[in-house]
């Protein structure tokens, strides 16, 4: 197969809410970044994806309001409503076909303009389960309580994982929350829904990252450090959240199991160097890690007491704060993207994991992490 590779990237801060910007000022921002750090210009990009959702922009067809940022003027530009791992999907999938040689992905998010829980709550049936008032921070509380009955998984274990990427994120200049905790000052903040405290729950942000894939033909007009996609996989799981068993995924499950059957790996203790996961709420980290073959059933935890998960640990887990640090929706997954490329560049700063030559990069979409898409990228 082709290969493709990541060439560039750029974020913005992530921020509690950029009241001085719209959201085409906003994507214009971080696309001239990209452009201006890597001398690339419009005219070196074939096509277009981006990644945004009517409902948290609060619009229809929600890309049209960055149409001009983006430079979609007689080019082709697609919108993916979803995160923007899975934009990125479709864009190396359009790049793999023979249509294009580079393309632009751009996924941006404004949460501090909506109603959180309002819109959350649509994704729910509207017959029986959003009567019920769910959002994603009520249905969560219900996967940790079960992950915490089936495992011996405790609150000091979840105030252990937010300690760990609140710290890491000062270090990372782009995250909205940043800050040094003991785990004993994050469990005494309130209880926001049981067994979730409140800096168990990610921060809705503000923010936009780009990117640009190239194919292996044309990887050196661009750089000399290019990341290469080498394995992808995604899976969705049933809509009804009583059709699932909530202390696991069978989809992250299947997910990676095409990522790393397409990339070769074999232990993934051993081949990768560090991970960026989706944590939107704390447990995540720990049963998204276990499902990923870091740490056996109910033992996630451990990585992180013994230090092995910290940054300059064996395995570092979310050396840029993770989610947990900022959660601009349908973004949060590209910066995983791109924390993940700065680290295989070596230009991650003061986060950076020393010799790091191939990393793991997971997000998540829909309630209880419903659908995952998990990507190897490696330096070689």
């Amino acid at each position: 197969m082709d290969r493709v590779a990541v060439v560039a990237v750029a974020q913005t801060k992530f921020e509690k809410s950029k009241v001085d910007q719209n959201y085409a000022e906003m994507v214009y921002e971080v696309v001239q970044s990209l452009f201006n750090s890597s001398g690339i210009s419009y005219q070196d990009v074939d096509n277009i994806v981006t990644s945004s959702s009517d409902f948290w922009d609060g619009r229809t067809i929600s890309d049209m309001a960055i149409q001009d940022a983006v430079g979609a003027w007689m080019k082709s530009e697609s919108k993916v409503s979803s995160d923007g791992t899975l934009a990125t999907l479709y864009a190396m999938m359009r790049i793999l076909a023979g249509s294009f040689n580079t393309t632009l992905v751009v996924a941006h998010s404004k949460s501090s303009e909506g109603d959180q829980a309002a819109i959350e709550n649509a994704i729910f049936d509207p017959i029986y389960q959003r009567q019920l008032g769910l959002d994603l921070t009520v249905v969560s509380a219900m996967q940790a309580r079960a992950y915490m009955n089936r495992y011996p998984v405790t609150e000091v274990d979840l105030a252990a994982v937010v300690s760990k990427n609140l710290e890491n994120a000062t270090r990372n200049p782009f995250a909205q929350r940043a800050i040094n905790l003991t785990i004993d000052q994050i469990l005494a903040r309130e209880m926001v829904c049981d067994p979730l405290r409140e800096l168990d729950i990610a921060p809705p942000s503000d923010g936009a990252v780009a990117m640009l894939l190239a194919h292996e033909s044309v990887v050196e007009r661009f750089t000399d450090k290019p990341v290469w996609l080498t394995g992808v996989g995604h899976c969705q799981d049933h809509y009804y959240l009583g059709d699932r068993d909530l202390s696991t995924s069978l989809s992250l499950e299947k997910a990676s199991e095409k990522a790393y059957k397409m990339a070769g790996i074999t232990d993934p203790r051993k081949d990768f160097d560090l991970v960026e996961l989706y944590d939107a709420f704390s447990y995540q980290e720990l049963l998204w890690t276990e499902i990923l073959g870091f740490a056996q059933k109910g033992q996630a935890a451990k990585l992180i007491h013994s230090g092995r998960s910290k940054l300059g640990g064996e395995l570092p887990i979310n050396p840029s704060g993770g989610v947990l640090s900022a959660h601009p929706m349908f973004v949060a997954g590209l910066a995983r993207m791109a924390e993940a490329t700065l680290q295989l560049r070596n230009e991650a700063g003061e986060r950076q994991v020393e010799g790091a030559k191939r990393a793991l990069v997971h997000a998540t979409v829909g309630p209880c992490g419903q659908t995952h898409c998990v990507w190897v990228l490696s330096r070689n």
